[in-house]
């Protein structure tokens, strides 16, 4: 497929802190490509480079295979854009801002009148036109700012923390949206804090931490990266902690732990785990609660490859 966005050897330095050290990263037509990174780690200052937004000190940007700059106005009309900070204005209703923002690259009254409209069906915004943003619960002005952001219909939408501080049910209806946008030929590069989003709708993944690509892939690549394999978890009660030892033992076990009455155990490969650990627990006159096993997610992924979770 081709490249729509490439990024090779990006640096961005304030002073003495490189914000992005040697970025190189290539988002290819149809993805849905996931950018994540702890607080800090360089992805908001990465896509500020991508618009054109900031000045950087090294490296290449191309979008649509044409050096993006603050003047390419041809690319920049294919860009739709929708940051974490909701940016609407206030004294005009959902069905003017809607209006005013595709108008920017719209100038055709009637094709622009066409996509508003379709912009409204398209958030579930249909009765909610007059509404002045104010009127709006938190869930539907999130919707109202990436209505106003996908009106134009561009061909590369950038979504930084869409579902922040919104009801399950926009949540819902903003991620079923964005793998609607995708069906219908739009690349996406998404950013969020919820792993399971991630998991739900990325077709690809970079994690960048420091300013640096950790690790690419899809899902079932960057699960495979790490040594963890499964992790079996038992509620247990009349258990020597002495037993730990043993269960470290066993073959294929990296981690044993317990906590709060709750056994944990790490493996790294192997069949049967489940089998012997029981087995041994039994031998030992433990008794069993409620035993689990659970494969790998992404956030095991992300721990291990960066040493902290999403949120820190």
């Amino acid at each position: 497929m081709a490249s729509v966005v490439e990024i090779k050897d990006l640096v961005k330095r304030y002073k003495e802190l490189t914000a992005v050290d040697g970025l190189s990263l290539s988002i290819e037509e149809g993805e849905i490509f996931g950018l994540l990174g702890p607080n800090g780690s360089g992805k908001t200052t990465t896509i500020s480079c991508l618009l054109s937004l900031l000045d950087f000190n090294e490296g290449e940007i191309t979008v649509f295979g044409e050096e993006m700059t603050p003047d390419n106005y041809s690319v920049k009309s294919r860009i739709g854009v929708i940051m974490q900070n909701v940016a609407v204005a206030d004294e005009l209703t959902v069905y003017e801002n809607i209006d005013m923002f595709c108008g920017m690259y719209i100038k055709d009254k009637a094709t622009r009148r066409q996509y508003v409209e379709q912009a409204i069906d398209f958030a579930g915004l249909r009765d909610y036109v007059k509404f002045r943003p104010k009127k709006l619960s938190g869930g539907l002005l999130r919707r109202l700012n990436i209505a106003c952001g996908i009106a134009h219909k561009p061909k590369l939408i950038i979504l930084d923390e869409p579902t922040v501080a919104v009801d399950p049910q926009s949540r819902n209806h903003i991620l079923e949206g964005i793998e609607q946008l995708n069906r219908e030929g739009a690349t996406i590069i998404y950013t969020t804090h919820y792993m399971e989003e991630v998991e739900q709708i990325c077709s690809r993944i970079a994690i960048i931490d420091h300013g640096k690509l950790i690790a690419t892939g899809t899902k079932e690549e960057l699960i495979a990266m790490i040594d963890h394999t499964e992790t079996i978890t038992a509620e247990v009660r009349d258990f020597d902690e002495a037993l730990i030892d043993e269960i470290k033992a066993l073959p294929h076990v990296i981690e044993a732990k317990l906590e709060e009455g709750k056994l944990t155990v790490s493996y790294s490969g192997g069949k049967h785990n489940l089998v012997r650990l029981v087995g041994l627990l039994n031998d030992r006159s433990v008794h069993l609660g409620r035993v689990y096993s659970e494969l790998p997610t992404l956030n095991d992924v992300f721990l291990d490859i960066t040493g902290r979770t999403l949120r820190d």
